[in-house]
């Protein structure tokens, strides 16, 4: 062996059923600068990568916070919603004014989705769309307001 490693990454089968429909709910292009979260960010980043989508980052690797990303999706499976909660507080801070939040959840009781709204709407956020599938749903969140440009005089 020459010292290189290869990495190999492989989506369990159900993160790999809850990447097309998380991409589908951001209206994801392959131009669009994306960050992952979640407990299979590396994971999901790598398949995003295979697939052609090349502008994105994990949370881990992702710099300071300053609205660069067009969107985020959130692998936010076996957790609970308080927990995304806090991660909310820091992580709506990465999104662009018109940048787009996918939250992957378990199937969850009516009323653990209305807590997901709720946690969303509380940084800011409208929910727009979402889908229900038999391994969990996701819901898609933009800010309520975009911020103003500032005028030039």
């Amino acid at each position: 062996m020459n010292g290189a490693v290869m990495i190999q990454s492989r989506l369990t089968p159900a993160s790999e059923r809850i990447i097309e429909p998380m991409i589908d709910l951001a209206r994801c292009s392959k131009l669009k600068r994306i960050i992952v979260a979640g407990a299979n960010s590396a994971a999901l980043m790598f398949e995003l990568h295979r697939r052609g989508y090349v502008r994105v980052a994990t949370t881990a690797n992702c710099g300071l916070p300053a609205g660069q990303y067009d969107v985020a999706l959130v692998d936010w499976r076996q957790r609970s919603i308080k927990a995304l909660d806090t991660t909310l507080d820091w992580l709506v801070d990465f999104l662009s004014p018109a940048g787009v939040l996918v939250v992957w959840v378990d199937p969850q009781e009516p009323a653990a989705n209305r807590k997901l709204r709720s946690a969303l709407e509380k940084h800011g956020l409208i929910v727009e769309a979402g889908t229900v599938r038999e391994h969990g749903s996701a819901l898609s969140a933009q800010r309520s307001e975009l911020k103003p440009i500032s005028k030039v005089a």
